[in-house]
């Protein structure tokens, strides 16, 4: 028997993102950035409403493509309001757009956004000691950092709670249970 965090339903969706990319570090910037607005999107909702929806913001979002992204105007907003493939809230559809500007104006000052993100864990992955679901953070210090740091450079939809699951996605952190086989 496999054991898992507790968390992973029985969902084949949830249990290959659980198997395949949480907890693995990640430095590609751009895949950063698409799981940055991501987990903005998530926001009061549950992980896997936006994971079954990944594929249509891919596709609405261009890839992810910052410098087409930032051409999408608030007409075009307005027609995704109507996607039921997408999460159809104005301010979230409109971070993405907020993000993606904020990112290229990153670029612009020539600041890499992975070596950015990953200077907030010294570049080094953390291995935290959990041992149940109930004894992992929702929130550091270093999450709360993070999110100030991504506020001031524009990025939106980035609180320190946010930004902590972002560090569990990417990698940043490794928070799976201390019994689970991907630990």
């Amino acid at each position: 028997m496999v054991i898992r965090c507790s968390w992973v339903t029985d969902d084949e969706i949830y249990i290959k993102y659980h198997d395949e990319e949480w907890g693995k570090p990640q430095y590609d910037s751009l895949k950063l950035f698409e799981q940055i607005c991501l987990e903005g999107q998530q926001a009061g909702l549950s992980w896997i409403t936006v994971l079954k929806k990944r594929e249509n913001y891919r596709k609405a979002f261009y890839q992810f493509d910052p410098y087409k992204i930032i051409h999408i105007d608030s007409q075009e907003i307005n027609i995704m309001l109507d996607n039921k493939g997408l999460i159809r809230h104005k301010l979230k559809l409109e971070a993405i757009v907020k993000n993606a500007n904020a990112y290229i104006q990153m670029e612009k000052r020539g600041e890499n956004f992975s070596d950015f993100i990953w200077s907030f864990v010294n570049h080094q992955p953390q291995i935290n000691d959990i041992q149940t679901t109930d004894h992992r953070p929702t929130q550091t210090a270093i999450s709360k950092k993070m999110s100030q740091e991504l506020k001031k450079r524009g990025f939106v939809f980035v609180g320190e709670t946010i930004c902590y699951a972002f560090m569990q996605s990417m990698g940043l952190v490794n928070d799976h249970i201390n019994d689970c086989l991907y630990k």
